[in-house]
C-alpha cells in the first residue's frame, strides 16, 4: 500500500455490484427475471468458494489426526427428522402485513411492532402462526404419506446416524470427530442480504465425540481452534467476536453455545456456531431406531453415550465474509481510487496474472510460455489487452495477489517484473526464480496468521 493512500471498506451495494460485474455471483435464472433467494456462483465465485472449502477441510481433517470425513446423502429416512425434533419443532413464528402481504419472522420484529401488532409499514399484522422450515417432497412415483421425505435442513444428522458406521470401519477412538461439507435447505420466511440468508446453502460441520466428563474441556478447545482458523485465513480479528447464547436462546439440546460473529456491512451476524449438544442426538436416534449407539471403551471397559461438541459454519456465509473483509477502496491520489480485494493468497481465485507488455515482437508467445509453466503450481490468468496499468487494476479488483509483466528486457536477460497486489511494489527477478519467489511470498502470508 502506498504511504499516502487511504482506504475505506465497501458497502453491500459495492460488494454485490462487484460480484456481478466480475463474475463472482449471479442471480439464479437471471434471464427469466431471477429467483428470490437463489444465487449462482460464476467462474471466480466457484473458485473462491472451493478454495474456502478446501482451506476448512485441510484445517479440520489433514491437520487433525483424530477427525475423519463423511459425505452423507441429502435425503434421509423421514424418521431421522422425527428423532431430531425437526418435524415437530423446526419452525418459526410468522406474521404478515395484512395490506402488503409482506411476511416477517415474529422474533425479528422490533418490540414496538410486536406490542402494537403493527407492521414496519404501519399496517395491521396477522396473528402469528407456526411455519415449518423443512422442504417436503416425495420419493418414488406415487405421492402418498409413506413416500414423504425431506431435503435436509442441516448436515449434522447425517453424521450422527453414521457415527456407528465410522466407529466400526475406521481406526478411531473417542475423542474423535467427523467432518462434512454439504448442501442444506431451509424454507426461510425472509431471505436477505445477498448470499447471507438463502433457502439453499452449504454447511461446513464437524461433530466431535467426547467422554461426558470432558465436554467442557473440549468445548473450550474448539472455541479456541475455530477463532484461530479465521486468523489463519487472514480475516481482520477486530471484525470477529464471540457471542454466548443466553438461557432463553439456547436450543433445547444444548448445554452451552457460542456464535462466532463477523461484522458484515449490515452489522454483526452469526458466522459459525459452537455447541455442546450433550448426548441428545445419539440418545434420540438410539431410541427411535432401536439401536444401541453407546460407545465401549476397550481399555477401561466403560460403556457410555458420547457427548458431542459441534462446530458448524456456513460456506456461503464464509464467501460473503471473505469478500466483505477483503474489499477496500484505496485512494492513491485525488483522482485515483483503486478497488482491491485483499484475499489471502490461498483463497484468491487467481494466484498469478501474466501479461506481455505488448502483443507484438514475440512478447505474447514468451508470456504464454511462462504462464503455462506457472500453471503447474498456481492458478493463472493471461491478459494481453489494454494498458498495463488497467490490467493491474482489473486483477486488483478480483483479488489476484501477484502479477508478472513480460517486456523487451525479458528477451535480453530473461527477467520479468513481479508486482505485489497489496503494496503495488514491483521487483525485477529472473524467470527461473518466479515459482520460488511466489511460494515464499505465500508462506510469509501464512506465517502472519499463525
Amino acid at each position: 500500500m502506498s504511504d499516502h493512500a487511504t482506504t475505506s471498506a465497501g458497502t453491500m451495494e459495492h460488494i454485490v455490484s462487484l460480484c456481478k460485474r466480475r463474475g463472482f455471483v449471479f442471480q439464479s435464472s437471471d434471464i427469466y427475471g431471477g429467483l428470490s433467494s437463489a444465487w449462482d456462483y460464476g467462474p471466480l465465485g466457484v473458485e473462491l468458494k472451493n478454495r474456502i472449502q478446501r482451506f476448512w477441510w485441510r484445517e479440520m481433517t489433514q491437520l487433525h489426526d483424530d477427525i475423519v470425513g463423511l459425505d452423507a446423502a441429502i435425503m434421509m429416512h423421514p424418521r431421522v427428522w422425527e428423532a431430531s425434533g425437526h418435524v415437530d419443532s423446526f419452525s418459526d413464528l410468522m406474521v404478515e402485513d395484512t395490506v402488503t402481504n409482506e411476511r416477517f419472522r415474529w422474533d425479528h420484529l422490533p418490540e414496538e411492532n410486536q406490542r402494537t401488532k403493527i407492521s414496519p409499514a404501519g399496517n395491521p399484522l396477522s396473528e402469528p402462526k407456526q411455519f415449518n422450515l423443512m422442504f417436503k417432497t416425495h420419493l418414488g412415483p406415487v405421492q402418498e404419506s409413506s413416500s414423504v421425505v425431506y431435503l435436509r435442513p442441516e448436515t449434522a444428522q447425517g453424521i450422527y446416524v453414521n457415527y456407528k458406521n465410522v466407529l466400526q470401519t475406521s481406526r478411531v477412538r473417542i475423542p474423535f470427530g467427523i467432518a462434512q461439507v454439504g448442501k442444506a435447505f431451509r424454507n426461510e420466511i425472509v431471505t436477505k442480504n445477498f448470499i447471507f440468508r438463502t433457502c439453499e446453502f452449504e454447511q461446513m460441520e464437524m461433530q466431535f465425540f467426547v467422554h461426558p466428563s470432558e465436554d467442557e474441556k473440549w468445548f473450550e478447545y474448539w472455541k479456541e481452534q475455530r477463532i484461530n482458523y479465521y486468523r489463519k485465513m487472514g480475516i481482520k480479528m477486530d471484525r470477529l467476536r464471540f457471542a454466548q447464547h443466553g438461557p432463553d436462546e439456547l436450543a433445547h439440546y444444548a448445554k452451552d453455545a457460542f456464535d462466532i460473529q463477523f461484522l458484515f456491512p449490515f452489522g454483526w451476524q452469526e458466522l459459525e456456531g459452537i455447541h455442546n449438544r450433550t448426548d441428545f442426538d445419539l440418545s434420540r436416534h438410539s431410541e427411535f431406531a432401536g439401536k444401541d449407539l453407546s460407545y465401549l471403551d476397550d481399555l477401561t471397559k466403560e460403556r457410555y453415550l458420547p457427548y458431542i461438541i459441534e462446530t458448524s459454519a456456513g460456506l456461503t456465509r464464509s464467501v460473503l465474509m471473505v469478500l466483505s473483509d477483503a474489499y477496500e477502496e484505496e485512494t492513491i491520489a485525488e483522482d485515483d481510487v483503486r478497488t482491491v480485494l485483499r484475499f489471502h493468497p490461498d483463497l484468491a481465485p487467481i494466484t498469478v496474472g501474466v501479461f506481455p507488455l505488448v502483443k507484438k515482437d514475440g512478447l505474447a508467445e514468451l508470456a504464454r510460455d511462462i504462464e503455462r509453466e506457472l500453471r503447474e503450481d498456481f492458478t493463472t490468468f493471461y491478459d494481453q489487452s489494454g494498458a498495463i496499468g488497467r490490467r493491474y487494476r482489473r486483477q486488483d479488483e478480483i483479488g489476484t495477489p501477484y502479477c508478472i509483466t513480460i517486456d523487451y528486457e525479458t528477451k535480453e536477460n530473461n527477467t520479468v517484473t513481479l508486482r505485489y497486489r497489496d503494496s503495488m511494489e514491483q521487483v525485477r527477478i529472473p524467470v527461473a526464480e518466479l515459482t520460488i519467489r511466489i511460494k515464499q511470498a505465500i508462506r510469509e502470508y501464512q506465517r502472519v496468521g499463525e
